[in-house]
């Protein structure tokens, strides 16, 4: 044992620990090694809520050259054996933060008061990161003034041995692909990019704009490399006809994009599910009990959303998803997700921006009753992401999967400045009085550029979370 596992009581359990096995012959460079003391973090003696029994919380003291990577539980007062958990060798780890909040007296993570869990997770993620999740925990005390340093795994063998190939990759999409429910309002539809590019979409060359040429369907006359500058844009058609129609999508042609790759020392694969949508529509903004549609406000060409799906490489299972919303995004336990057709994932854009979210309903891009509506409901208009995808990259399987030309694309799929950002909002305020118009201003002062629309998002390739993980 390595450590406890902990999480909140209002859902299914449904965690993992890893625990490890000595196999060194040399005694004098164990690989594992049991703590010298145990430290006690907390105890539940002095709260007066409904228990079973006490709980303690102990952290262990690592011998020199070692390090803990968890609590031990008791509902003892008296210190655990020291043969109850084992600490690891230093050079087999590395180092962690606190990830969600789990139960204490304060969810802000930069609270200085009180008791609080956080489960943890290594400080550096990413393709090449060997970091590996142990599963615990960490409790932090303030009131015994604790200073606790719990590390994380480091997978010295990174040799990607432990993704899945093709086949395998093909069953993971079968069993989990999302459906992804469009608003019954909604006019801005996915498409595949193929389509997109075959109804008209054109290159732009800074210095030569009187001049777009047509795209290729593979997108082979897309500039590669480079730099994300401002140097090519893609945008709609000039024909007004064709343009209004190609904003709208084509739900039949919509295809899925995988980017397969290793995450958390390669015991995790993590399936980046992208989705296309040719036009992102006008945001709508609530100010307490009234909608206010913010004309422009919103739009811009070439929307690039994504799910990505965390399975573990032990044993399949899907443990977590996390949802794109806008400039971020959340990470969820699959044992609170809805699902249909088996164990497919069930995920709900948002009503002209296409921000993914778990459930029905509304959810404000905002506080105190003031933001952006982001609106999800069931409708007709669903994808199923595992009947039209393709695998566009894995790194691991060198040689097998060929990258689109689209992907290599660094520069915008849209136009840098589609509208006047300031003339837009004068036309919402000036429709406003009072205390609503002062909320109104101070939205706008708080939205991101992808809300406000001012240029074209770049390719999934271009953005953090290819190389990194999903923050």
């Amino acid at each position: 044992m390595l450590g406890s596992y902990s999480q909140p009581n209002n859902q299914q359990l449904s965690g993992w620990v890893l625990v490890g096995k000595d196999i060194e012959n040399d005694p004098s460079s164990s690989t594992l090694k049991e703590p010298v003391d145990y430290t006690l973090v907390w105890t539940s003696e002095s709260l007066k809520i409904k228990q079973d029994s006490n709980g303690y919380i102990w952290s262990p003291t690592p011998p020199d050259g070692y390090m803990a990577l968890g609590h031990v539980v008791t509902t003892s007062p008296n210190k655990p054996s020291l043969t109850k958990i084992r600490c690891v060798r230093s050079d087999l780890t590395n180092q962690t933060e606190t990830s969600n909040w789990i139960w204490g007296q304060g969810s802000d993570q930069s609270s200085s008061k009180g008791f609080n869990v956080y489960s943890l997770q290594p400080s550096k993620r990413g393709t090449n990161e060997p970091t590996v999740s142990v599963g615990t925990f960490i409790a932090q005390n303030n009131a015994y003034n604790t200073s606790l340093s719990l590390a994380c795994l480091k997978n010295n063998k990174f040799d990607l041995s432990s993704m899945p190939n093709l086949t395998q990759i093909k069953a993971l999409v079968q069993a989990y692909s999302p459906l992804i429910y469009f608003h019954p309002k909604e006019t801005y539809l996915p498409s595949s990019v193929t389509w997109f590019f075959n109804n008209g979409a054109l290159l732009y060359t800074k210095g030569d704009e009187s001049n777009p040429v047509p795209i290729d369907p593979s997108g082979s006359n897309l500039p590669q490399g480079g730099s994300t500058d401002d140097a090519y844009w893609i945008d709609l058609p000039i024909d007004d006809n064709a343009k209004e129609r190609v904003m709208r999508g084509d739900l039949q042609s919509s295809e899925a994009y995988l980017h397969i790759k290793p995450m958390l020392g390669a015991t995790f694969t993590d399936i980046a599910v992208w989705i296309f949508c040719p036009f992102n529509g006008p945001a709508t903004a609530k100010l307490e009990l009234i909608d206010i549609p913010l004309g422009k406000i919103g739009e811009h060409v070439g929307d690039w959303e994504h799910l990505t799906l965390r399975v573990s490489n032990f044993n399949g299972v899907l443990y977590s998803v996390y949802f794109s919303e806008h400039s971020g995004g959340t990470w969820l336990d699959s044992s609170v997700l809805e699902f249909q057709q088996g164990n497919k994932l069930v995920a709900y854009a948002s009503l002209n921006g296409h921000a993914m979210f778990p459930k029905l309903g509304l959810v404000l891009q905002g506080a105190n009753g003031i933001g952006i509506r982001n609106d999800t409901a069931k409708s007709d208009n669903v994808m199923d992401t595992g009947a039209r995808y393709s695998v566009v990259s894995a790194e691991h399987l060198q040689g097998e999967i060929v990258e689109p030309p689209w992907l290599n694309y660094d520069r915008k799929w849209g136009p840098k400045f589609a509208y006047n950002i300031g003339v837009e909002a004068k036309k919402v305020e000036n429709k406003l009085k009072g205390d609503l118009k002062s909320a109104f201003e101070s939205l706008v002062n708080l939205l991101p550029n992808e809300v406000l629309g001012e240029e074209g998002p770049t390719g999934p390739k271009m953005k953090n979370n290819w190389n990194g993980d999903e923050v």
